[in-house]
């Protein structure tokens, strides 16, 4: 991070006393793993996307005004209450509507209204709790950081596989009110065992909003944008100090706010490298607008494939594992890898711990699973019309390929946008994350009700039919084939000119 940026949000860390952090004492591996720890436990009640878009506007807040660590015990404390309305309304058969019957006004507003308390505090939890961990260890160290991202992703991959496999195991075995209590436990569980490290902690000092600083930055652009420069020897002076990397003379217009007497070279900065992350981050959203097929299409199509094996019916559902499988061998693999070539005095500079090429391999693991899924679905049709049933086991070519894309490109991304932010919007540049996981569910159905619309035109609505055999599910798949190569392409063009 260029010496200017120290200006806004100074990279001062302070103690649970307030009193500047000792490195010797706070922050370090110690403190940045209970972070993984209350992940893990977290993600269990994770099953809400527009969680996700909630974390930009927490990542403002506690960049802004208030410690990550205020913003996660803030935000963790509302994900509790919101399960503790569930659980009593689990257990309150006067709040429960009767058997086909829709529940009241009371009982719906009593639902709706604990989902979306939870809803709010899982989207504080995914935009502090990241950056805090990394806030912990030594910013210069880079394999460090690397593998922290790396441990915090497979953390989240573990409570993404107690949700699906322990959770929805005791949910259908003992009920909604006991799963609900136990969720409850193990979130509260959670904000104990990160609480309990504060004292270890360093803080990262809220430094003003950085949106603010932003819009000032590009107001004052837009004013002096038809002034010349030349002549004024104070902006030459300062337009010097800038930096004079590509990334930045992308946005060499900005450099006119600094005509302006309250806009500072930290500030023009800042402004730089946010808009610098933006294209990265928009590109990133088709990738999870195809690894949302895994919880819709997929799941529908393991339902209409034969299921058994030898005796036993497997549960379509139970195939959503797989991904979250192969994504935690692959990093543990990934990181033995590293630690091997480390000790063995190998640099880890090479290309492939970089997150932008682990991004790009995953973007294109996006592609080639589409295509093999639009075959796959192909092959399905075909059998279906014969009067057979092709086997369920098919599905785990998409499911490998989307497993490993989804671990290569949101690991990547966690790593890059904080790596990259401002020291001042490292929570709210992490939330660009989850955001892009959001947005690529919320572009995935308008994707099919688009493609449905135009291809009604032509004589059949790829899903006008009662079920996946009656679709073409496979069009649809070669189309998001096509998308992504498209959006691949892109991604190349401003990976190698970030």
């Amino acid at each position: 991070m260029d010496s200017e940026l120290s200006n806004i949000g100074s990279g001062e860390y302070i103690d649970y006393k307030g009193k500047t952090a000792d490195p010797r004492q706070h922050g370090g591996i110690r403190a940045a793993s209970l972070a993984c720890v209350a992940h893990s436990s977290n993600m269990v009640t994770n099953f809400m996307g527009t969680a996700f878009m909630l974390t930009l506007l927490w990542g403002f807040i506690s960049d802004s005004y208030i410690t990550r660590f205020t913003t996660f015990i803030l935000s963790n404390v509302l994900q509790i209450s919101g399960l503790l309305m569930l659980t009593y309304q689990a257990q309150n058969p006067n709040l429960q509507p009767p058997e086909n019957k829709t529940p009241s006004y009371v009982q719906a507003l009593f639902l709706y209204v604990g989902l979306y308390v939870i809803a709010i505090g899982v989207g504080g939890i995914r935009s502090t709790l990241a950056a805090h961990g990394a806030d912990q260890l030594d910013q210069t160290n880079k394999s460090l950081i690397s593998s922290y991202f790396s441990w915090y992703f497979f953390s989240l991959c573990i409570g993404g596989l107690l949700a699906t496999s322990v959770m929805v195991s005791i949910e259908q075995k003992y009920g909604w009110s006991t799963s609900f209590t136990i969720m409850v436990f193990v979130s509260s569980l959670a904000l104990c065992t990160f609480v309990s490290g504060f004292s270890l902690y360093q803080y990262k000092r809220p430094s003003g909003s950085s949106v603010t600083r932003i819009i000032q930055v590009l107001a004052a652009s837009i004013r002096n944008v038809k002034v010349s420069t030349a002549g004024c020897l104070n902006h030459d002076v300062i337009e010097q100090l800038l930096p004079r990397e590509q990334t930045h003379e992308k946005f060499k217009v900005l450099n006119k706010a600094l005509m302006d007497e309250n806009i500072d070279v930290a500030q023009v900065k800042e402004t730089k490298i946010f808009l610098g992350l933006l294209p990265i981050f928009l590109i990133t959203i088709m990738m999870n607008c195809s690894v949302a097929q895994i919880m819709t299409f997929s799941v529908q199509q393991g339902n209409l494939m034969d299921r058994k094996l030898h005796n036993f019916i497997i549960p379509a559902q139970s195939i959503a594992v797989i991904p979250i499988i192969i994504s935690l061998t692959f990093i543990i693999l990934f990181e033995q890898f590293k630690h091997m070539n480390k000790n063995k005095g190998k640099t880890t500079n090479n290309k492939i711990y970089q997150p932008l090429f682990r991004m790009g391999i995953g973007l294109a693991l996006v592609s080639i699973s589409m295509f093999l899924a639009s075959i796959v679905e192909s092959k399905r049709l075909e059998a279906f019309k014969d009067g057979n049933k092709l086997s369920l086991f098919w599905l785990l070519f998409q499911y490998t390929l989307l497993g490993l894309s989804d671990t290569l490109t949101l690991g990547g991304m966690l790593e890059f946008f904080y790596s990259e932010a401002p020291e001042s919007m490292r929570s709210i540049c992490t939330s660009l994350s989850w955001c892009s996981s959001s947005m690529g569910m919320f572009v995935s159905s308008v994707l099919v009700t688009i493609s449905n619309s135009i291809s009604g035109r032509f004589g059949m609505e790829w899903f006008g039919g009662k079920d996946l055999n009656h679709s073409r599910l496979d069009l649809f798949y070669a189309l998001l084939c096509g998308i992504n190569l498209f959006n691949f392409s892109i991604y190349v063009y401003f990976a190698k000119r970030y």
